[in-house]
């Protein structure tokens, strides 16, 4: 049975359209309708419920060694404060999960992992802990909402303190009141938008939500769901586990190279990504110049040469043109590249372009 997340009455109240994901009842869309949601992140500011993403923390003198033992990222010599991307790869190098780290004390990493990924992501960690290293599993005890869009910070202006809030991004403040509410802000989110991620009690989440809301609303602030945070994240080229990775793809082939630090000494998954060598296929960024929409799971062709599959695709809401991510032959990766994509049936052009494909001034 799907769960619940402590904002789900309120979609309900919204008028989300309710939808199985991740093991939770989320909504897709409002009744703005995809496209407005989405633009509204793009050129206003919108609120997304991500309460669903898997927390937990590592703690103790082992706690750095453990997540550098754990992630391909390098931790070490971190700044208090500071956001990092990374992946957790298993023993043949091939990706369990991408997530980010957050480091609030030298023995006290958080971490958020993706929610159809946690109880797996889980259960490595626990496996592969270092001595001296304590581990829990917060996911149950937090509640997250992401402020996204280029007034994002107007919003929060009129509930809390702005000097406060984080500065830059990828970092965090532990502590920030919002409304009265104890929160912890980070600069991220999964947009390619500026923006804010808020993390609460649970109990304080429907409070939290309502009050960003009414400040938000003479920004033209609207609720937005699942499809709108697809569209968003691909126009910005970031990837979805289970599309541009897997456990049978490395993070090299997924083209995460800013998550990986190779030349530290070790970490799980090191020698199997070293002795595949350089990547055979790389993820790229396709746009359509014919007439059809760019879907996953679509064959791409270089003229009658089958050289890799679409990963993610949608007609981009913001750009308005086809867009996909695939991974192809590295000798057809190259910007400029003619190739053609397989849409129900017929072939359409498409051009290997320079991800990613929006970037926020």
């Amino acid at each position: 049975m799907e769960r619940k997340t402590p904002l789900y009455d309120i979609h309900v109240e919204e008028g989300g359209k309710i939808v199985p994901f991740a093991g939770y009842l989320l909504p897709v869309q409002y009744g703005t309708g995809i496209i407005a949601e989405h633009e509204a992140v793009r050129t206003k500011v919108g609120l997304f419920d991500v309460s669903h993403m898997g927390e937990v923390q590592f703690g103790g003198p082992g706690a750095l060694a453990t997540i550098n033992h754990l992630f391909t990222n390098d931790y070490t010599g971190m700044p208090l404060g500071k956001v990092r991307y990374g992946v957790m790869c298993n023993e043949r190098g091939g990706c369990i999960d991408d997530l980010i780290v957050y480091k609030f004390g030298d023995e006290e990493y958080f971490v958020v992992v993706n929610a159809s990924n946690r109880e797996k992501d889980v259960a490595h960690m626990r496996a592969n802990l270092l001595p001296d290293t304590q581990f829990e599993d917060l996911s149950d005890g937090i509640a997250e909402l992401a402020l996204q869009g280029p007034l994002a910070k107007d919003v929060l202006a009129k509930l809390c303190d702005v000097e406060q809030l984080p500065q830059r991004y990828y970092t965090a403040v532990r502590h920030v009141e919002v409304a009265g509410i104890d929160c912890m802000v980070s600069r991220t989110g999964y947009t390619g938008e500026f923006g804010y991620e808020l993390y609460c009690a649970p109990a304080d989440a429907a409070a939290l939500w309502r009050a960003l809301r009414e400040a938000g609303e003479e920004f033209g602030l609207i609720p937005c769901g699942l499809g709108a945070r697809d569209t968003l994240r691909l126009e910005a080229s970031m990837p979805l586990y289970g599309h541009e990775m897997d456990e049978d793809t490395t993070p090299l082939e997924a083209g995460l190279q800013l998550g990986v630090r190779m030349e530290k000494p070790e970490f799980i998954g090191r020698e199997a990504i070293l002795a595949a060598g350089k990547p055979a296929r790389v993820r790229v960024g396709l746009v359509a110049k014919g007439r059809g929409i760019l879907r996953e799971h679509m064959d791409v062709y270089a003229g009658d040469t089958l050289v890799g599959h679409t990963t993610s695709g949608t007609f981009a809401p913001h750009l308005k043109q086809a867009i996909a991510m695939a991974r192809i032959d590295v000798s057809h990766a190259g910007v400029g590249t003619e190739l053609a994509v397989e849409v129900r049936g017929r072939r359409v052009a498409a051009e290997v372009v320079p991800m990613p494909f929006y970037r926020h001034a």
